[in-house]
């Protein structure tokens, strides 16, 4: 049970002086937003209530944060206007930018 990675493994010395390891579970981290690595507002770690209430109801809500989805949401309509090629946009950027002109 104890095998996975999932728990963190900590060597600890008994007072009787034997090696044991101790498992302990890891800490969750704070969502991320998927471009800039900034943590995101607005979203609970609990898990009390729905999805809605856990994380942002708005477009890319939860994923990325306010001024990324901006910027990729003024880029997508740029390029379905013809303003701006696809080549234009950094990598990170240009999936949510597919995912907008798809949508």
């Amino acid at each position: 049970m104890q095998r996975s990675r999932s728990k963190r493994r900590l060597q600890r010395v008994t007072k009787s002086g034997r090696q044991v390891i101790h498992y302990k579970s890891r800490k969750n981290n704070f969502p991320h937003c998927a471009i800039c690595k900034k943590e995101l507002n607005g979203i609970s770690l609990v898990r009390t209530g729905g999805k809605t209430r856990r994380s942002n109801s708005r477009l890319f809500g939860g994923t990325l944060c306010s001024k990324c989805s901006s910027n990729v949401i003024k880029a997508a309509s740029r390029i379905e206007q013809g303003e701006m090629k696809l080549n234009d946009i950094s990598i990170k950027q240009k999936t949510y930018v597919l995912q907008m002109i798809s949508h």
